[in-house]
């Protein structure tokens, strides 16, 4: 059976659904480290990410996407040479692109900018396109304190800060990283700012 079909990895799509679509704030694992996610259209919900997290509104977050051509949706100017780009990454790459287009204006960094990482985790990439929407994804953890790698190293205060934790891949222990995040410059030209 695929993966897909599971009932259990269904009951979380739709749990995880009905929660981002009321505004809620899910806890769920990416292509990287497990996130703390929103509708990232919704700016009262992108409030609650950092509320949660005790991080101020200054620093940006990143959003997920499941297509190449949601980029061009979200963004106002991308440069078609990312592709190519990204094509040759072997890490999940988070591209910071200008001109953000359709987003919760408190997502969006200094200089007008929006951090997206383009996503091939299966959950992740159902449960966008069902969402039709870009998904907040910033790690699990209080502003400040370590990255945690795995579920189980989640802080409680994380887990029951949220209003829905998924269950798939709770159990996973594969070491897992943030991803590398660079910045797409209008020549063409990429400036690493996490590798």
């Amino acid at each position: 059976m695929l993966i897909t079909e599971n009932p259990e990895f269904q009951a979380d799509l739709e749990n995880s659904l009905r929660v981002l679509q009321a505004g809620g704030l899910i806890l769920y694992p990416t292509d990287t480290v497990w996130g703390i996610g929103c509708d990232a259209t919704q700016p009262a919900a992108v409030d609650k990410v950092f509320a949660l997290k005790q991080r101020g509104g200054e620093k940006s977050l990143i959003i997920l996407l499941a297509d190449r051509r949601d980029i061009l949706k979200y963004t106002s100017h991308p440069d078609p040479r990312v592709f190519d780009f990204l094509q040759r990454t072997a890490k999940p790459t988070t591209v910071i692109y200008e001109g953000p287009i359709g987003l919760a204006p408190n997502l969006t960094g200094a200089g007008n900018t929006i951090a997206i990482r383009l996503v091939t985790e299966p959950f992740c990439r159902h449960l966008i396109k069902r969402l039709r929407k870009p998904l907040v994804s910033t790690s699990a953890n209080i502003s400040g304190r370590p990255t945690p790698g795995k579920y189980n190293e989640i802080d409680q205060e994380i887990r029951v800060g949220v209003d829905y934790v998924v269950h798939y891949r709770r159990d996973d222990d594969s070491p897992a990283q943030p991803s590398s995040v660079v910045k797409w410059n209008r020549d063409g030209t990429v400036t690493v700012i996490r590798p």
